[in-house]
């Protein structure tokens, strides 16, 4: 029984790959950052900001110390849209209901972490599972000046 779960699940994420990987190979926008473009400090700069020198001449290990992270969970949200509606009409709300959103259909759909926006994307279906493909990630300093504005 767990043989067959184990392969069902390597099955799944061999699916989510070669969709993943066809979007790669169809010129697809990358999703991932870049740190050495003109005008963004380098991977080494950054952990040099981050991670200033401690007495006795030592330098945190960022590789090391960012192992500490990795595991901690986040909640990870889609967001289709939003809309606001007065509590009435949320009481008249039954099975077949339709609440109108404020997004448009074919407008990028909202990722965010922790409720702070990092990506906008699109609805993929593989194999009947709803995912999203990353078509735009925002930069820190974009999450920066939105966090400010709020």
């Amino acid at each position: 029984m767990n043989d067959e779960n184990t392969q069902d699940r390597n099955e799944q994420a061999d699916d989510w790959a070669a969709a993943l990987a066809g979007e790669d190979d169809s010129g697809g926008a990358s999703a991932q950052p870049s740190f050495d473009s003109p005008g963004n400090m380098s991977a080494a700069d950054t952990t040099a900001a981050i991670f200033p020198q401690l007495s006795g001449g030592k330098t945190i290990q960022a590789s090391n110390e960012i192992d500490m992270i990795l595991d901690i969970p986040v909640q990870l949200t889609v967001e289709l849209g939003r809309t606001r509606i007065p509590i009435k009409h949320i009481l008249q709300l039954a099975q077949g209901s339709v609440i109108e959103l404020e997004a448009m259909a074919g407008e990028p759909m909202d990722v965010l972490v922790n409720g702070c926006l990092i990506a906008q994307g699109e609805v993929v279906v593989v194999n009947d599972r709803f995912g999203i493909r990353l078509t735009d990630i925002v930069t820190p300093s974009e999450r920066l000046r939105r966090m400010n504005r709020n």
